[in-house]
């Protein structure tokens, strides 16, 4: 059965402490702690020391994305003692400057497939270069931006054929043309489901949109419309 969750960051940017109070007494089996800002990840990396946890199946860490050449080595150390707890990094590929500090993750490296808006990364035969370099890496497999990039779901129906052997974890919403995450509906839900079904059906989802705590459920229900058509 597939664990469904929610990133921090789509609950409550940049507050870990709100975003894990949000789910309170709501069934959710995965998280995805997120630092999408390089400031925050201090304070990702303190929470991680002393938050309760257990209830999550699965729980992932995603890097930040918008550091710089020289900040990039911090970034890392403070990352691996995430990924020592057997946590996948979830990473976006234009931000992997210097090779050489990413590959000792291995297979916790967790490559995201990207939108429009970046340079690579979105489609089947980008993402297969990256993969060149990082052989052990896995892959998230974000269906919002692959829908973005390609609304047929032909190019997302590719990278699930050429990579669901390294499909770690899912990203689930609705990207909107400026590239922002929004809520899934049911259109997207019916688009989503015409690739899910070769995604195999244990891969955790998190869900990536933004809500309000009432809308939770609701957003949960259309996520396992989308890939399970539950």
């Amino acid at each position: 059965m597939r664990p469904y969750g929610f990133s921090t960051g789509a609950l409550a940017l940049g507050d870990f402490e709100l975003a894990l109070r949000m789910l309170e007494g709501i069934r959710v089996e995965a998280i995805e702690l997120s630092a999408l800002r390089v400031r925050e990840l201090s304070s990702l990396v303190a929470l991680a020391r002393h938050a309760d946890l257990e209830r999550f199946s699965y729980v992932s860490v995603h890097a930040p994305t918008d550091y710089d050449a020289a900040q990039e080595t911090g970034v890392v150390e403070q990352l691996a003692g995430l990924a020592e707890r057997g946590w996948p990094i979830v990473v976006h590929p234009d931000v992997l400057r210097d090779h050489s500090l990413w590959k000792r993750f291995g297979s916790r490296l967790c490559i995201e497939n990207m939108d429009k808006r970046k340079p690579v990364g979105r489609t089947a035969e980008e993402l297969g270069r990256i993969f060149d370099r990082f052989p052990d890496a896995r892959m998230c497999f974000d269906i919002g931006h692959a829908r973005q990039v390609d609304t047929s779901m032909t190019e997302p129906y590719r990278i699930v054929r050429d990579f669901s052997g390294r499909i770690e974890q899912i990203h689930i919403s609705v990207v909107n043309t400026s590239s922002k995450h929004d809520l899934i509906t049911p259109n997207a839900a019916h688009a989503f489901r015409r690739v899910a079904l070769s995604i195999p059906g244990t891969i955790p989802a998190i869900l990536e949109t933004p809500v309000a705590r009432e809308q939770i459920r609701s957003q949960l229900e259309l996520a396992a419309a989308s890939l399970d058509g539950a």
